[in-house]
C-alpha cells in the first residue's frame, strides 16, 4: 500500500511543472483600453513618438491628425494631403498598430506640448476591437478627447467615427470575417456621436462613403479591407473637408 501511495505522489509531482508552466497563459492580464501604456514593439513606437516631439518643437502646427495606421497612411497619399491640408501647416501623429491606451500614453508624454493647432482630427479604436468591447473603447476615446481638451483648451476636436472594416487575414494566418469587430465599431460610434457639442467637439461619420450599396468595402478603396489606398484617402478628404473648413475658421 505504501509503495502504491509513493507511486501516486511521484506521478503527481511529475505533472506539477506542466501545470505551473501553463498557468501564466491563463492568467495573463489584458491591457486596459483607458490606461496609458507605451507599445512594446521593436522600438519603432518610441522612435516615432520622439519624431513627433521634434515636429512639435519645429512648429507651427495648425492642424493635427492623431491616430493609428489608418492615419499614418496619409503618407501614401501625399498629393491628396498636400492639396487639402498643406495650407493648414499640418502634422501627422499616426502610428501603425496603436490602440487607445497607446495614444493616451503619447499625450501624457508630451506630444501635445508646445503646439496650438486649431483642430485635432482624431480617429482611434479599431485595433482595440480584438480585445475590448464597445463600452471600453468608447470610454477610452472619451478620455482621449478630454485629455486633448485639457492640454489644448483653445483647440477644437474633429472626432471621426471608427472606419468600417471587412474580412481580412490575421497575423496568425486565420481569417477574421470582421462581423464581430463591426458590431463593436457600431457600438463605439454610437457612443462617440454623443460627444458632439456643436462647438469644441464635432463628430463625423464618413464610414458609408467607403462602402457600396450592399455595405461591403470595395477592394479599389481599401484593398486589405482596413487601410484606404490613394482613392480611399481622396474619399476621406472630400467627405471631411466641409466640416473641417468650418472648424478651421
Amino acid at each position: 500500500m505504501r509503495l502504491a501511495q509513493r507511486s501516486i505522489i511521484l506521478i503527481l509531482m511529475s505533472l506539477m511543472p506542466a501545470v505551473a508552466s501553463a498557468q501564466p497563459a491563463t492568467t495573463a492580464k489584458r491591457a486596459d483600453a483607458s490606461t496609458p501604456a507605451a507599445k512594446k514593439d521593436n522600438g519603432q513606437f518610441l522612435k516615432k513618438h520622439e519624431s513627433f516631439l521634434q515636429r512639435a518643437k519645429a512648429g507651427p502646427v495648425g492642424l493635427l491628425f492623431l491616430g493609428d495606421s489608418i492615419t499614418e497612411g496619409w503618407g501614401r497619399a501625399a498629393k491628396v494631403w498636400d492639396t487639402f491640408y498643406r495650407k493648414y501647416d499640418p502634422a501627422n501623429f499616426g502610428i501603425g498598430g496603436d490602440a487607445t491606451q497607446h495614444v493616451l500614453w503619447r499625450i501624457e508624454n508630451g506630444e501635445l506640448s508646445g503646439i496650438s493647432p486649431k483642430v485635432v482630427v482624431l480617429m482611434i479604436g479599431t485595433n482595440n476591437t480584438g480585445s475590448h468591447n464597445a463600452e471600453q473603447i468608447a470610454a477610452a476615446d472619451k478620455k482621449i478627447v478630454a485629455a486633448i481638451r485639457a492640454k489644448l483648451p483653445d483647440t477644437k476636436v474633429l472626432l471621426l467615427a471608427v472606419f468600417p472594416r471587412g474580412p481580412r487575414k490575421q497575423r496568425d494566418g486565420s481569417m477574421d470575417d470582421g462581423v464581430k469587430r463591426m458590431e463593436i465599431i457600431r457600438g463605439v460610434n454610437a457612443e462617440l456621436a454623443k460627444l458632439d457639442d456643436g462647438k469644441t467637439v464635432r463628430f463625423l461619420d464618413i464610414g458609408p462613403k467607403f462602402q457600396d450599396a450592399s455595405g461591403k468595402i470595395p477592394n479599389d478603396v481599401m484593398p486589405d479591407q482596413l487601410h484606404p489606398n490613394v482613392k480611399g484617402y481622396q474619399i476621406w478628404a472630400e467627405a471631411m473637408q466641409p466640416l473641417l473648413e468650418e472648424m478651421m475658421k
